[in-house]
């Protein structure tokens, strides 16, 4: 193996995201030979039994978006359903959403969540096609968890939930301070759904799902205070 190689090994298996997210790109970019040290790095994690982490979904992203068959390959042997277990006390399917965000497809992985939410809510919320503040406490728990790790896993660790909760309460649970923040506002004026939002990795830390808690902050406060955090 050559000098570069091992370094990029290295930069992989040290265990310190800052330098496993480059490497995880040149790697891939490196042809066959990059693509063994992905593949013996995913190994080495499920052989851990790690815990899943925005790592596995960056690694799961980059493969998908190769032009090589070979990465192609491991991305289906490795993760034919996606890299987060899927957990529902209601048995609702969040693949379609897992599908989306691997694929980078944010918008859209948007809009499909805040139907599942709908869905996890009941019927009511489901008919309504949007969730009022009083649903938010009929989502389950592991529902809420899986959707929040599927943002969380496929966003660098920059979107969901308990990214959003984390930097409210930082705030002082400041709602101006908090729309500036994650860029729902700027100037004064609410940011306009959905041609102004940004709808990739490139978007402010919290910036995504928005999933209808635009209509007011009382949906959002509910799902803050929700029991799965």
């Amino acid at each position: 193996m050559d000098t570069k190689l091992t370094a990029l090994k290295d930069k992989l298996f040290s265990g310190k995201e800052a330098n496993q997210l480059p490497a995880i790109a040149e790697l891939a970019s490196l042809g066959e030979e990059g693509l063994q040290i992905l593949d013996e790095f995913i190994q080495a994690r499920k052989a851990a039994n790690t815990e899943v982490t925005w790592i596995d979904g960056r690694v799961h992203q980059t493969l998908l978006q190769s032009d090589l068959p070979k990465a192609l390959e491991l991305a289906q042997i490795h993760y034919p359903h996606g890299v987060v277990t899927l957990k529902s006390e209601k048995a609702i399917d969040y693949q379609p959403i897992q599908i989306l965000l691997a694929k980078q497809d944010f918008e859209e992985a948007d809009r499909v969540t805040s139907k599942k939410l709908c869905e996890a809510a009941g019927e009511a919320a489901l008919a309504r096609g949007w969730l009022y503040f009083t649903d938010a406490k009929s989502i389950p728990i592991s529902d809420l968890q899986t959707i929040n790790q599927l943002w969380l896993v496929y966003s660098e660790g920059k979107f969901g939930f308990s990214v959003q909760r984390k930097i409210w309460l930082s705030l002082g649970k400041g709602w101006e301070k908090f729309w500036l923040k994650i860029g729902w506002k700027k100037d004064g004026s609410f940011t306009r759904y959905p041609n102004e939002f940004i709808w990739s990795l490139d978007a402010p830390r919290g910036h995504l799902p928005l999933s209808n808690q635009l209509r007011g902050n009382k949906t959002m406060q509910a799902i803050f205070s929700h029991p799965a955090w």
